[in-house]
């Protein structure tokens, strides 16, 4: 193995480390004497680099670092137990830091609140253990120390929570009558928006028109039961209509969390239906619905009167795909060849064309592949 060679001056290591130059020449002795370095000077103790003409160092004067080199594994584990040791000091300190502050806390509030209470023994005992406590500069900390912090801290504890039981031990009187095994509503607290409970006991019949006007609602994972689930149903359903999230921010602070998850549930239905009617009149549903809440805001609609009209539509056309003679293929989003039928007597041919949406088609037959 090459040899690793360092020739640095006395008055290098002297600038770099800020010791004497006496302190230099004995750590220095002491290193060779701990076979750490391996000295090579010349006899008169000069360190150089001998280089060949074209400034290749060839050999040098100085020290050998070669054994320091091979017990690098060694002062690895060493330096990392030495830090180990520093974290885990730092941890105690910290602990008995902590149970003197909650110490003092607790004679303090006991001396403030309850000062016939006798604390003579607890203050004695704090500080004689102030005066075991070394500073954190020190190495070590005296064994049991920090466990003795701990039993203190209970103990100050323990005195201010019998002073202020005063003596007793039983239970508070409970107050309150209503049932503990029920909880509010439904453990859905958080799905609720700002201002939606207070509608709810207004509209009560709100979500049940809703799901009879807008059938894409069926799509949500929750069925909607109250206001509670129109307002997180509408929160979730924002995203199909590619809305910012502060186009729902907006409209909820503009007509409330009720509304908003309403309006939302109503563009989204015209949406499929204006797709399912291949008119594609609603090109972007996130700015239809930022124009449905400046109307609905503005007074110029009634979300109720439009879900009514759009329900009393829904339902004329369950009666007409209810006639006799008009066959319509609807499941879960089917792949479905579907068969325009052509009027009676207009004598053209039946177009084929492919649909991918979940709905009914008045005057078609349809067959899923």
């Amino acid at each position: 193995m090459d040899r690793l060679l360092v020739w640095p001056s006395n008055q290098r290591l002297t600038a770099a480390t800020g010791l004497s130059e006496r302190a230099i020449r004995n750590a220095i002795q002491a290193l060779i004497e701990l076979q750490v370095l391996i000295p090579k000077d010349l006899p008169n103790g000069k360190r150089y680099a001998v280089r060949d003409e074209k400034g290749t160092v060839v050999d040098a004067f100085g020290f050998d670092l070669t054994p320091l080199y091979a017990r690098r594994g060694e002062w690895a584990a060493v330096t990392a137990e030495q830090q180990q040791r520093k974290e885990l000091l730092k941890r105690s300190f910290d602990e008995i830091t902590i149970c003197r502050r909650a110490t003092e806390a607790a004679l303090s509030a006991l001396a403030q609140y309850y000062p016939k209470v006798d604390r003579t023994a607890l203050e004695s005992r704090v500080s004689t253990l102030k005066a075991r406590t070394p500073k954190r500069s020190g190495t070590t900390l005296p064994a049991g120390l920090v466990e003795a912090w701990n039993e203190m801290r209970q103990l100050a504890e323990e005195a201010f929570y019998q002073a202020s039981c005063d003596g007793t031990t039983c239970r508070h009187i409970e107050a309150e009558n209503e049932s503990l095994s029920e909880t509010c509503h439904n453990g859905r607290q958080d799905d609720t928006e700002p201002g939606a409970q207070d509608a709810l006991p207004i509209e009560m019949s709100l979500p049940a028109l809703i799901v009879e006007a807008c059938p894409v609602i069926s799509d949500c994972a929750h069925s909607i039961r109250d206001v509670v689930d129109l307002v997180s149903a509408g929160r979730f359903l924002r995203a199909s209509l590619g809305a910012h999230p502060s186009a729902w921010t907006e409209a909820v602070e503009a007509i409330g969390a009720m509304h908003a998850a309403t309006a939302v549930i109503y563009v989204l239905q015209l949406y499929d239906d204006d797709v399912s009617s291949g008119k594609h009149s609603i090109r972007n549903p996130g700015g239809y619905f930022r124009t449905i809440i400046r109307l609905v805001k503005s007074g110029e609609i009634d979300l109720q009167t439009e879900l009514l009209t759009l329900r009393r539509h829904k339902l004329a056309q369950g009666d007409k795909i209810g006639r006799p003679g008009s066959e319509v293929c609807c499941g879960p989003r089917e792949k479905t060849w579907v068969h325009e039928l052509p009027s009676q007597g207009s004598g053209q041919q039946p177009a084929v064309t492919r649909d991918w949406r979940m709905g009914h088609r008045q005057g078609t037959s349809g067959v899923t592949i």
